[in-house]
């Protein structure tokens, strides 16, 4: 769609006021030139051929006979057609042309002003319904609106688009968190009611399980914590040297026991050293947040095969595998906090549903992206860009 071309308010102001300024005068003085030109059109017209001719030729040269010319004006025009007098015909002309062009130029201003002021009464009735809470709210374009009046529009209309979908995820969030929090909280509390009760014995194996919920509640807090400090920008990391081939295959080998029971082989490539410039523990954290997603899920498929390239301007690392896949339409939103493609199942495997929403987090802190795809042959595969800049800039400075 093309978009319309829209003048600059500066511009947008400056040509409407000089319109209705200098269309003004020329209104005016159009006026009263037709006015004069009319008259004395009314008055040769009327005027005998003899004397006609006889005018005509004192009008180019009225020192002939200065006398018989004025006569011959006085006579057409009138006695006060010069008359310097303020209730003359001119200046009451003139007055009536004022009066006329008055309600003109007021009209064709505020009709010329119509588009900045309705697009700002748009957007305060607008910014009224946001703070109303109602975050679907939506500003059209008015037609001839200036260029800076038009890109506010938009980049208000993207505002409440993104408030609108960090509250819902908000919501969603809030329901799901207090969800997740209170199944490890209720295992846990009902566990220790019965062996209180004496419905259970106080013996390792019972107070084994009430362990593990606790500990599940623990990592739950911990997730959501790490979530909140990226949300506010304050996910610090440490940036040291570090070979992500390495990192990925002791990541792997960390895995392989839970790999060795799915039946699922990791391969990686390749196998000389990627160096780079990062957190070694928050990306390590990311790559065992998508092997473990991959073991969970993908099982079926009986490989993982992980690459890591090298590129003038980041780094990419791809985790191919070819179990069942998702739908096109859950990979929008698989990056969301407790979002599961099969919540029953991921939460029987032990996922809390913040995994890879901390991979993004992080790769997000890391100045990078994180991104799935289902790819030809089935199964997925999630990308990774982290841009290599800071390790650019210190092999330079070595050198």
């Amino acid at each position: 769609m093309k978009t319309p071309h829209q003048q600059t308010l500066w511009r947008w102001i400056c040509l409407r006021v000089l319109t209705l300024a200098i269309g003004s005068v020329v209104l005016i003085a159009f006026s009263m030139w037709l006015r004069f030109v009319i008259q004395n059109l009314w008055v040769l017209h009327h005027m005998p051929p003899a004397k006609r001719r006889e005018f005509a030729l004192l009008l180019e040269h009225p020192e002939r006979d200065l006398a018989r010319f004025h006569h011959l004006m006085d006579a057409g025009w009138g006695i006060s057609y010069s008359a310097p007098n303020v209730a003359s015909a001119d200046w009451l002309m003139l007055g009536v042309l004022v009066v006329i062009a008055i309600p003109f130029i007021v009209l064709l201003g505020l009709r010329s002003a119509r588009p900045l002021s309705l697009q700002f009464s748009r957007l305060a009735t607008a910014a009224g319904a946001i703070a109303r809470g109602e975050f679907s709210t939506r500003v059209g374009i008015v037609d001839k609106a200036p260029a800076e009046l038009a890109r506010f529009t938009r980049n208000f209309n993207t505002m409440t688009h993104q408030l609108e979908r960090y509250d819902r995820e908000l919501r969603a969030s809030h329901v799901a968190m207090a969800h997740e929090l209170r199944s490890p909280l209720t295992a846990a509390i009902g566990r220790l009611q019965g062996m209180i009760d004496g419905v259970f014995k106080p013996e390792p194996a019972q107070l084994q399980m009430v362990m593990k919920q606790l500990i599940l509640l623990n990592t739950l807090t911990d997730e959501l914590h790490l979530l909140s400090l990226a949300d506010a920008g304050r996910l610090l990391l440490t940036h040291s040297k570090l070979d992500l081939v390495e990192l990925l295959q002791e990541r792997a080998a960390w895995l392989k026991p839970q790999a060795g029971a799915a039946g699922m082989a990791i391969a990686i490539s390749p196998s000389y050293p990627v160096p780079f410039m990062g957190d070694s523990f928050r990306l390590g954290q990311v790559f065992t947040i998508i092997m473990e997603n991959a073991l969970r899920y993908a099982c079926e498929g009986k490989r993982l095969e992980v690459g890591v390239s090298r590129r003038p301007e980041a780094c990419e690392i791809t985790f191919r595998d070819w179990g069942p896949g998702v739908t096109e339409a859950f990979l929008l939103t698989m990056f969301e906090r407790f979002t599961r493609a099969e919540s029953s199942r991921a939460r029987h495997s032990g996922g809390s549903g913040l995994g890879l929403s901390i991979a993004r987090a992080v790769c997000e802190a890391c100045g990078g992206t994180i991104y799935a795809s289902l790819p030809p042959g089935g199964g997925l595969q999630i990308t990774l860009l982290l841009p290599v800049t800071t390790a650019v800039a210190d092999k330079k400075s070595e050198t």
